[in-house]
C-alpha cells in the first residue's frame, strides 16, 4: 500500500502534517490478482484554493476519473498480463468488481477491446517500476520503463503488462472540457 503525506496549514499560518498513512481510496482486486489502485487525492473544479483546503474525510469520490477542472493523483500496480490469460480468470466477475470499486473510470473500459478506454483527462502518467506497455489505436505500443514518463491528451489507450512481475504506476489526471 502506498504511503501518502499530507501537508496544510495549522495555527497561524503554518505549514504542518496532517496526515500520514496510507490512502483511504485503495481497492486491491479479488478477481484480478495483483492489481490494486490506490487514489492519493482527488479535487473537483477550477478552485486550486478549495483543493488546498480540501477536508479529507476518507469518503469516496463519486467518479475515479476527474470532471472538468478537478485533478486525481492515483497508484496502480498493474499484474503480468498472465493474469488475464489463466483459465481460472474469470471476465464478467473482474467487470463486477471493476465497477463497483471504480465508478466512473470502469464504465469507460471497452467491452470488444478489454482494457481499452477513452477518459476526458489530460494524464501524467509515470513508470514507477516497470516494464509496461502503452497501446493506442491500431495495435501501435510503446515499452516503457521505470522512470519513463508519458502525457496522455485525452486519447483511446490501453496498459499492459507482458512481463512476468507487475509493473507500477503514479497518475495525475486532470479533467479537460469535452
Amino acid at each position: 500500500m502506498t504511503r501518502r503525506v499530507v501537508t496544510g496549514c495549522g495555527e497561524g499560518g503554518a505549514s504542518t502534517f496532517v496526515s500520514d498513512g496510507p490512502s483511504p481510496w485503495s481497492a486491491s482486486f479479488v478477481s484480478i490478482p495483483g492489481f490494486q489502485v490506490s487514489m492519493l487525492w482527488s479535487t473537483d473544479g477550477p478552485d486550486l484554493r478549495a483543493a488546498a483546503d480540501f477536508a479529507d474525510t476518507g469518503n469516496w469520490p463519486e467518479s475515479w476519473v476527474p470532471t472538468a477542472g478537478g485533478s486525481r493523483a492515483l497508484v496502480v500496480t498493474f499484474p503480468p498480463d498472465s493474469v488475464f490469460m489463466s483459465d481460472s480468470f474469470d471476465g464478467m466477475a473482474a467487470h463486477r468488481e471493476q465497477m463497483a470499486k471504480l465508478p466512473g473510470l470502469a464504465e469507460k473500459f471497452e467491452v470488444e477491446n478489454p482494457g481499452m478506454h477513452t477518459t476526458q483527462t489530460l494524464d501524467y502518467a509515470v513508470v514507477l517500476s516497470g516494464p509496461i506497455h502503452l497501446e493506442l489505436d491500431n495495435g501501435q505500443t510503446k515499452e516503457l520503463q521505470t522512470s519513463d514518463i508519458v502525457v496522455q491528451r485525452a486519447t483511446r489507450h490501453a496498459w499492459r503488462n507482458p512481463s512476468s512481475s507487475p509493473a507500477t504506476m503514479l497518475f495525475v489526471l486532470l479533467g479537460v472540457a469535452s
